[in-house]
């Protein structure tokens, strides 16, 4: 296809070719070519370096949401701390392995926020700790002030805690 560009309509299945030549002006394939190698692009569009988040007591921090560990998690339960803990993931899931949290699914999350006490420490876990980062995320945007998110989820809880919850 070398100076061809080949137009493919898929809808009426007809291909129509096209013959292109080389304009010797261009900037970067010119005879005199000024574009020699690419752009900065965080630079060009106006983009620091990300901030680093530092640990506060040692606990890692994740888009301003502090991280908390499955065994560190299992140490606060042990304790009777006054945790909500909070499963993001659906409920198919859930019936494939919890912890005994209570479930709201994290697309069901924005209308019923409203049954979460804003005031309560609330520990939010998913399968592997991503949707549940979201989750933390949104409830720190909505007002709530003690939002941890469990760091590896219900399979961090599975290797580090209780083997015995299943993977999947």
């Amino acid at each position: 296809m070398i100076g061809r560009l080949l137009l493919v309509d898929a809808l009426g299945m007809r291909f129509r070719e096209l013959k292109l030549r080389k304009n010797p002006d261009c900037p970067v394939c010119g005879t005199h070519p000024t574009v020699t190698k690419l752009i900065d692009y965080k630079q060009f569009c106006g983009i620091g370096p990300e901030p680093k988040e530092e640990p506060v007591d040692g606990t890692p921090i994740k888009n301003g949401i502090p991280q908390m560990t499955p065994v560190e998690l299992k140490q606060h339960l042990d304790n009777k701390d006054n945790l909500f803990v909070l499963d993001v993931r659906e409920p198919f899931e859930y019936e494939i392995a919890n912890i005994g949290a209570t479930l709201i699914p994290l697309g069901e999350l924005p209308n019923r926020a409203g049954e979460l006490d804003k005031d309560r420490e609330i520990v939010v876990h998913c399968k592997s700790g991503g949707r549940s980062q979201k989750a933390a995320e949104f409830l720190a945007k909505n007002g709530f002030k003690k939002v941890w998110n469990l760091a590896g989820g219900i399979t961090g809880w599975a290797n580090d805690v209780d083997p015995s919850v299943q993977k999947y």
